[in-house]
Parts: C-alpha cells; structure tokens; sequence
C-alpha cells in the first residue's frame, strides 16, 4: 500500500487526541479531489464506491478482517477508507479545537476510525450524499467524502449527515496496485450497501461483507 497521487492535499496541521488518549500529529485534508469525469481509468472500470473485503488469507494486522470503502479509483491509484476499525470516542469540539477550527455552539462526541496505515494523522469524513460543504467529493449517488473541518463542525451543530465515519489515516494503491491485488484475490470487491457503511455493529461488518460475495456468483 502506498499513498496514491490523487489523494488530495493537507489543510492544516494540530495535534489531536485520537487514539488511547495518545496526540498524534493531525491534519485535515482540503478538498483537491477530483471531480467524477477525471478519475474515471482510461479503458478500465472504476471501482470507486466499492467495498473491498480482505479475503480470509489477509493476515497483515491492519488489513486482517478488513473492508474498506474504495473512494476514489483510476489510473493513477486509488484511495479508500476502512469502515470496521473503530479506536475511539471524542467530542466534536476538541477535533476542532485540536485543528484551529471554531468550536463554539458545538455539541455531541463521534467515533473515531483508523482509515488506513498512510498518513495517519490525515483527517476524512466518509459520509451519507445529502450533505455537501466545500470540499465534498461525491464518490456516487449514495456516499460522499469531505475533508474540511466544516463537515465536523456541522455534525457538532447538529446540521451535519445523517450518518459518517471520521477516519484518520486512509489506504493507498499505487497505479495497477489494486487491480493486481483483486486478481489475486486479496481483495474480494462487492457492491456498497449504506446500511453495511455505516452499520453500528462493526464487529459483523466483515462477516456480513464476505457473505455477500456468495450472490455475486
């Protein structure tokens, strides 16, 4: 796994407590992604807004059992966000604070995620697609990533999605990394489902995915 080089640029840096009670270096991404028609692969079929699901024989710690939502995919890489590692709960006001941001009026405490091993201090909301801020990539008709301390400062008001993830960290492919991967069955890709994304029992998100690829045949 490598960082791909369509991951968007970093907005700002803090330090911010995200995991055991550990500071970690933060950054929240700004909104470079790019827009649907320029991360389509030439000649190839974009698996963006995919899961992919760590086959059984993936036994890497951070990948074991793990499914991630596939944000981004073209001929330059790909970048995802794993859905079922939680490590932490954290009032909304304190990531803003942690990054500089306005945390006035702000309520409420989110779950934190590890999203992948690159750049763990970088910030995303994975997201439902009603809500749309500046820096909101639409990954399809059903999900959206925003990268800008908006989106958190909007769940703290309570004017945010209806439902997210807030990850730290993603996971990268190098061009052709990924599709190599999944023809090795690394990786085994199914349809997204909204209710699997954003589940609130993770500990089934894995099971349930992997059972899933059984109506694919």
């Amino acid at each position: 796994m490598v960082g791909a080089r369509l991951v968007v640029v970093s907005w700002t840096s803090a330090r911010l407590v995200v995991i055991a009670a550990a500071l970690l270096p933060a950054t929240l991404i700004h909104a470079a992604l790019p827009t649907r028609t320029e991360i389509e692969p030439e000649g190839a079929t974009s698996l963006a807004g995919q899961l992919l699901v760590a086959s059984p024989q993936l036994r890497q710690p951070i990948f074991d059992h793990a499914v991630i939502l596939l944000a981004q995919h073209s001929r330059e890489g790909a970048l995802g966000i794993i859905i079922n590692r939680p490590v932490a709960e954290r009032p909304v006001a304190a990531l803003l604070t942690a990054v500089g941001a306005d945390a006035s009026g702000v309520s409420a405490s989110v779950r934190i995620f590890i999203g992948g091993p690159v750049d763990p201090g970088a910030g995303l909301v994975l997201h439902s697609a009603e809500y749309k801020s500046t820096g909101t990539l639409a990954i399809d008709s059903q999900l959206a990533l925003t990268g800008t301390p908006d989106v958190l400062r909007d769940i703290g008001l309570g004017k945010g999605p209806s439902k997210s993830i807030v990850a730290f960290g993603y996971s990268g492919w190098a061009p052709l990394q990924l599709e190599s991967e999944v023809a090795q069955g690394v990786w085994i890709t199914v349809p997204e489902d909204p209710a699997l994304v954003f589940d609130e029992n993770r500990s089934k998100v894995w099971a349930d995915a992997y059972a899933r690829r059984k109506t694919l045949r």
